[in-house]
């Protein structure tokens, strides 16, 4: 292992501030979610009522994320990002101040709030090639899909604090005023867009986009991944549940995330002299969904297991983030992950559904059997995408120019990094 990927990352001005701005702005939409449950349970009796008003908030979401992706691309981030940050803010705050008597208008409150999530988590896939180039590129999406696990763990984590030192809609007022301001700040830390003139591909539709040998097996073979991992999570709340033991779940979503960090972390110290290919990533991640199907008859040897089946994640997620983002012209890039977003919105969704009822048909274990077979899937899809080649040396100079480059576009005086 290397760490000049990490260094250089570290060096290039304004990097690490565009990292923690997005990574702060993307906590407040995983702050919500459990205050947004509770309020609807609280306002209508029912759990079920919470789930529809989840569902509606993920219509929304599925639907919209794309369009503003989209703009993003042809009109620049920032406009973008500023302008849902803004409204995605008072939906929330109209959600946290509905009288309890007006529940019945929380779907369609959730479905607005949705459909005006900003595309924080796009638009820094699509900024990453233009600020960075080479070793450093991949240790880029690394550490973003790295820190996405913090971010699974310290969001919820928040908004259930929130709920229990004083109430749900405290909490969602929360994540409202937190969202105004993490937000903004994210949005002025963008990259100025390419001027339209710069634009040596002609735009492409949706259908072009998407329609495609390579990005199509990449989109599908994202779903799948997260059909899966949203499966797991839910069997991990049933085998805590069928123990008796409810605190194990959240000990053991722990365990499995922190396997996916440090995963995270060898993955972006590795040289990347050799072609990298995913298919062998998808492969280790359905050997440790298999793993766990012949380790549930302990919490201890499903805890071991899941710290390695979580080693493969963020190395295979932040592996596919790189290859759609150099597979996909530099003008639609903020459109395409928007794409993948939705995709994973969906997976989510019948991840979710399915688990559900092969638990109470089969049991907890059958779970991952079926998580392994869709990450098997996921393989088969990727066999044909190109490797990530190992970067040619370059003189002494070139690298030097390459630098200057890479900083300058940091701070916006160039289109972008060299390709």
């Amino acid at each position: 292992m290397e760490l000049a990927g990490y260094r250089a990352l570290w060096r290039t001005q304004g990097v690490t501030t565009l990292l923690v701005s997005s990574l702060l702005a993307r906590l407040p939409m995983l702050a919500t979610t459990v205050p947004i449950a509770f309020l609807a349970k609280d306002a209508s009796g029912s759990f079920r009522w919470a789930g529809v008003v989840a569902g509606s908030y993920a219509v929304g979401t599925a639907l919209a994320g794309p369009l503003w992706s989209r703009t993003a691309d042809r009109r620049g981030p920032r406009g973008v990002l500023l302008v849902t940050g803004i409204a995605w803010s008072v939906m929330l705050l109209g959600i946290a101040l509905l009288p309890g008597a007006l529940f019945r208008l929380l779907p369609v409150l959730a479905v607005l709030a949705g459909a005006f999530v900003p595309p924080v988590s796009q638009t820094l896939r699509a900024a990453w090639p233009r600020v960075m180039a080479g070793p450093a590129l991949r240790t880029a999406y690394s550490v973003d899909a790295t820190a996405q696990e913090l971010l699974f763990m310290a969001g919820p984590m928040l908004g259930a604090t929130a709920v229990s030192v004083a109430s749900p809609r405290l909490g969602v007022l929360l994540a409202a005023a937190m969202s105004a301001v993490f937000i903004w700040w994210y949005a002025l830390r963008q990259p100025k867009p390419l001027p339209h003139g710069s634009h040596t591909a002609a735009r492409l539709s949706a259908r072009q986009l998407l329609w495609h040998r390579h990005r199509l097996p990449l989109i599908l073979a994202f779903g799948l991944w997260i059909m899966s991992f949203s499966g797991i999570s839910l069997a991990i709340v049933a085998y805590a549940d069928g123990h008796g033991q409810r605190l194990i779940a959240g000990v053991l979503e722990a365990v499995w995330a922190f396997g996916s960090l440090v995963g995270g972390a060898i993955a972006g110290a590795l040289p990347g002299r050799r072609p990298s290919y995913l298919w062998r990533r998808a492969a280790l991640v359905t050997a440790g969904m298999l793993l766990c199907v012949f380790a549930t008859w302990s919490s201890l040897s499903l805890g071991i297991a899941l710290a390695m089946s979580g080693l493969t994640l963020a190395p295979a997620i932040g592996a596919l983030y790189g290859r759609l983002g150099a597979l996909t012209p530099d003008n639609a890039r903020t459109e395409m992950f928007g794409w993948m977003s939705s995709m994973a919105t969906v997976g989510s969704a019948i991840g979710a559904a399915a688990s559900g009822a092969l638990i109470d048909a089969f049991g907890v274990r059958y779970v991952w059997l079926l998580a392994a077979v869709l990450a098997a899937v996921s393989t088969v899809l990727l066999v044909r995408v190109p490797p990530e080649q190992a970067p040619a040396p370059e003189p002494e100079g070139v690298l030097e120019l390459c630098a200057v480059a890479r900083r300058c576009s940091a701070r916006g005086a160039v289109p972008s990094a060299p390709q």
